[in-house]
């Protein structure tokens, strides 16, 4: 079975079953860079609505150009409480939504329900919606429940404190660790000098956490990193779920490559260039 029909239930199955699924967040608002990076071999591409410049319409136009290439497609919304978010993201033809800073179990009540037709949660029934073009209405609504990936950011010194129940809470399919916030929330930005806090004992011991609650509750472990020197070792531990950057971070990394070989290629030939300065890469 191709990426491209494989369905929601089966990729979470995957997921379960021990089979790593690699991404990428989008934070341009680009359908053509979403188009080309579908076509790149990542499983899925996760189109940021909280940090990002995009609005529903440049959504619907990415969602379109990530479905042209085969690779799921996750939205992150505004929160728990972005109700109108979460309906749009799924009726426009999302395969599943990334609900940022959950801090205890009643927001992640509020977020998966949004997420789910009733009788599991809330969300409105709506015809006719791009959700519903492939399999029509009586074929995409009776499945979507058992379909759509609800992942919840990890991201919160509060998050990991009620790890335990968030952790059980019905139709939770991911838990998403956000390294850089959940850092910043338990003070570790001020106590360690950079990068260390990011393998301090304090975030080892909440990844501990994390990974308990979530293997006790069937729960898939996700993960956002910036590029691969600390894949093997999160696979390690038990994530499956893993986002390697951001298109913008692709482009930067890449350019910075480029730019250092120009440098050393005008030195061999006796010629003087340097990059402009920058402190991006």
């Amino acid at each position: 079975m191709s990426d491209a029909t494989l369905s929601g239930a089966d990729f979470k199955a995957q997921l379960r079953a021990g089979q790593p699924k690699m991404g990428l967040f989008l934070n341009s608002h680009s359908p053509t860079v979403a188009e080309q990076l579908a076509h790149s071999g990542y499983d899925w591409l996760l189109v940021d609505m909280q940090h990002g410049p995009m609005d529903p319409e440049r959504l619907s136009a990415m969602l379109c150009a990530i479905a042209s290439g085969g690779a799921k497609s996750m939205v992150r919304v505004g929160g728990y409480h972005d109700r109108n978010g979460i309906q749009q993201a799924l009726d426009l033809g999302a395969d599943g939504v990334l609900i940022p800073y959950i801090n205890n179990a009643e927001e992640a009540k509020a977020g998966v329900s949004c997420a789910r037709y009733p009788t599991a949660g809330t969300r409105s029934v709506y015809f006719p919606q791009r959700s519903t073009h492939k399999a029509g209405l009586l074929g995409y609504v009776p499945n979507a429940n058992k379909n759509i990936v609800v992942a919840l950011q990890v991201e919160t010194a509060s998050c990991i404190e009620n790890m335990e129940s968030i952790a059980a809470v019905p139709g939770v399919d991911i838990l998403f660790l956000g390294q850089n916030d959940l850092c910043m929330s338990m003070g570790l930005f001020e106590k360690y000098e950079f990068p260390h806090m990011y393998t301090s004992p304090e975030i080892g011991a909440a990844t501990e956490k994390l990974v308990a609650n979530a293997k006790k509750n069937n729960v898939i472990l996700g993960l956002f990193l910036f590029g691969t020197a600390r894949v093997g070792e999160f696979l390690e531990k038990g994530f499956r779920f893993i986002s390697i950057g951001n298109d913008l971070h692709h482009v930067l990394t890449q350019t910075g490559a480029h730019v250092a070989a120009l440098e050393g290629i005008a030195a061999e030939k006796g010629q003087k260039w340097s990059r402009r300065p920058t402190n991006l890469f």
